[in-house]
């Protein structure tokens, strides 16, 4: 029976390849879905993993982890440089590392931080050192620039108008190990690089266009008056040695990533931290409200995917049926040589169900090459590794679609079997 079943789909290769394409993208559809939701949730996870605790001012939590954890571009409001002081000389406090942000460079984003964000955050440098002035920069694993190449930074992007700062380039003398996430298409550079640039560059706004005192104040206030004392004309020393002390006069900061040095003072540290004028947020808290909202975009595509696969089983269905009904000579042949209805079942039955069986194969491999390449899209793009994989659950799933399919066959096979051979001679 076998072999006739073989070479029946082999006669009917066209229709049979229909079939197969038919259930193959319906499946794929919503096995993506799936994969591609999940990876998504594991890469973001190991992303904020590597940082326990982030303050930063009063606003939005949300935007604060996305802009500190994964570096999306956003203009967050400047909290007092005395709060970095105050984690620095905290005994709770196994390090505090200000992340600035703004400039970019060929599309990577410049991150003005410290020497211990670099050395922790990647696990070591697999070239180079660690930057030790105001002209060096240290770049993530997927930056595609060179050891001693030179970086001009823009301010804001080309899309948006940016301009390139002239007070300072940088040079790169260091790569991080890969991380998996965001910082690997980050430039890392000292902070104190960025406050000297934005410092000068406020100056010059200042002195050229007085009217615009007031606007730039709302960016700069906070830089300005902790550097008083400073002379805003002096032009940054690309060589000067790094200066981490920090103290009241601080200028202001987005965010500050903190590494407490127990569980017990990463929950002090959070409680105390979230006053009014600062918030402190544990990264995975913030990501499982995002889940959230991500779970409920999942239903929705889900949704999507399961009326495309009632609609092709719909089609199915309609297709076997009208077969059937061409294939009524054939079928009354084999009962007149004497083939039990029970055959004729299992020869309409299984060729239907080897078609849809191989269609679901095909559509789990279609779907997880289709998550992998979103995912490396997503991950070119955004620096975070989004890991592809089939988890348990997953052979759960194709179980079901295999059950669905039996009971599918099942109805042109009834059609067939309740089919006597004069009826289906005399058709």
């Amino acid at each position: 029976m076998i072999r006739f079943i073989f070479a029946d789909l082999r006669r009917l290769w066209a229709g049979s390849v229909v079939v197969v394409l038919l259930v193959a993208l319906a499946t794929a559809l919503g096995v993506s879905v799936i994969l591609q939701e999940r990876a998504l949730r594991l890469g973001s996870a190991r992303a904020a993993d590597k940082f326990d605790l982030v303050i930063g001012a009063g606003g939005s939590e949300t935007q604060l982890v996305l802009s500190s954890v994964f570096l999306q571009p956003s203009a967050l409001p400047l909290m007092s440089g005395a709060v970095l002081a105050k984690l620095a000389a905290d005994p709770r406090v196994e390090w505090a590392a200000p992340v600035g942000f703004g400039d970019s460079f060929a599309g990577y984003p410049i991150v003005g931080t410290t020497r211990v964000l670099t050395e922790t955050i990647s696990g070591g440098l697999s070239e180079g050192r660690a930057f030790a002035s105001e002209g060096e920069a240290v770049i993530g694993a997927s930056v595609d620039l060179a050891i001693g190449s030179e970086i001009k930074p823009m301010h804001g992007t080309i899309e948006t108008g940016g301009h390139t700062h002239t007070e300072l380039a940088y040079h790169v003398i260091g790569r991080l190990q890969p991380t998996g996430a965001a910082w690997d298409r980050a430039i890392l550079v000292p902070i104190q690089a960025v406050w000297h640039i934005h410092r000068l560059e406020a100056a010059e706004e200042h002195e050229h266009d007085h009217a615009a005192e007031a606007d730039h104040h709302e960016e700069a206030a906070h830089v300005e008056s902790a550097h008083e004392d400073v002379d805003p004309h002096a032009e940054p020393d690309p060589h000067a040695g790094l200066n981490e002390r920090w103290t009241a006069e601080t200028p202001g900061l987005p965010a500050i990533l903190v590494k407490p040095k127990t569980i017990a003072d990463a929950y002090r540290l959070r409680q105390d931290y979230r006053n009014g004028a600062t918030i402190a947020v544990f990264p995975g808290e913030v990501l499982t409200n995002l889940y959230a909202t991500l779970g409920d975009a999942k239903q929705i595509l889900v949704a999507v995917a399961s009326g495309a696969q009632v609609l092709v089983a719909a089609s199915l269905i309609l297709v076997t049926v009208i077969h059937i009904g061409q294939r009524r000579r054939q079928i009354g042949a084999l009962r007149a040589f004497g083939a039990p209805r029970g055959a004729i079942f299992g020869i309409v039955w299984l060729e239907l169900f080897i078609l849809v069986a191989v269609g679901i194969a095909l559509g789990f491999t279609l779907g997880y090459g289709a998550a992998r390449i979103l995912s490396g899209f997503f991950s070119q793009s955004s620096g975070v590794n989004l890991p592809v994989g089939f988890a348990p659950e997953d052979g759960t799933l194709a179980m079901i679609f295999l059950a669905f399919a039996a009971v599918l066959a099942a109805l042109p096979a009834v059609l067939a079997y309740r089919q006597s051979p004069a009826q289906a001679l005399r058709g």
